[in-house]
């Protein structure tokens, strides 16, 4: 590392000291990244939400909002839709973002499993979220916390990722493949132009699978740079729990849901083998 980099680097492992009992990686850098250029990500789940809470789904709460990817656009729509995250960064950022267009969300910082929001809904929605950064029973207590925080005959909207729907992570269920763990570790390939002038850039990881628990972890690193000059880098952990369908159905019967459909990837159609995310819509 040249005397420049080193002058200007720093590494941040861990979340902020005070982060709410759950881990993840939405701090720093990362939480600017995604800020930058995640609104983008998987346009279709924007509007099969929205469906939900226009058709009497008033108040709504998007849980993980993160930096504001799907309650902006309910909130330019002019919809009751209020926004939590575990990462204090990604709330901030999305109350800038928030307040640039002239809007004033409700947003807090909250885990999952720890939620107490200040009102009720009729609708709560969990995207690209449900898992991360914590075990097992804290997610079933998350569970639990979303189905008290629920309005009589209120939906929860959950969704997750199937464990084999990346190719890259599914092939170290195998023994022989986990020999090769944890992943060799590297700077970004590329950058990205951010607002501010600065360039990101991202390179993840995995670091460690285990079958048996259904748990994989990840490693994010992150840079800045100007000028051509680096001034900041970053790591960031992340286990992530891995829920086949059966046994998601099993927990949010347990944590009080009485009706639990399965739909495909936020298609309102029912699931198949090749769908690579599942909505779980429950009802209190």
């Amino acid at each position: 590392m040249s005397e420049n980099i080193a002058k200007h680097s720093e590494t941040r492992r861990d979340p902020p000291a005070g982060s709410p009992g759950a881990q993840t990686w939405h701090y720093g850098l990362i939480a600017k990244w995604w800020a930058e250029f995640n609104d983008d990500f998987r346009p279709h789940e924007v509007p099969y939400f929205q469906r939900y809470i226009e058709r009497g789904g008033e108040p709504a709460l998007d849980v993980a909002c993160g930096t504001g990817r799907l309650l902006l656009p309910y909130l330019r729509a002019g919809l009751d839709v209020d926004g939590c995250d575990v990462s204090a960064d990604m709330v901030a950022l999305c109350r800038e973002k928030a307040e640039r267009e002239g809007l004033s969300p409700t947003l807090f910082v909250q885990a999952m499993h720890q939620l107490e929001p200040p009102r009720s809904y009729r609708t709560i929605f969990v995207c690209g979220a449900f898992g991360l950064g914590s075990t097992r029973e804290q997610d079933l207590e998350a569970l639990r916390r979303l189905h008290g925080s629920l309005q009589p005959g209120g939906t929860l909207l959950l969704d997750v990722e199937v464990p084999y729907a990346d190719a890259g992570t599914w092939r170290y269920w195998r023994k022989e493949e986990r020999a090769a763990l944890p992943e060799p570790a590297g700077r970004p390939s590329s950058l990205r132009p951010a607002s501010d002038g600065s360039e990101l850039g991202l390179r993840s990881r995995v670091v460690e699978l285990d079958p048996l628990a259904q748990r994989v972890t990840y490693e994010m690193h992150a840079e800045e740079w100007r000028d051509g000059v680096l001034q900041a880098e970053e790591d960031h952990a992340l286990t992530i729990n891995l829920y086949f369908e059966n046994e998601l159905l099993l927990l949010t019967e347990r944590a009080g849901f009485a009706d639990v459909l399965v739909q495909g990837d936020h298609n309102d159609a029912a699931p198949t083998a090749d769908d690579d995310f599942l909505v779980f819509v429950a009802k209190r």
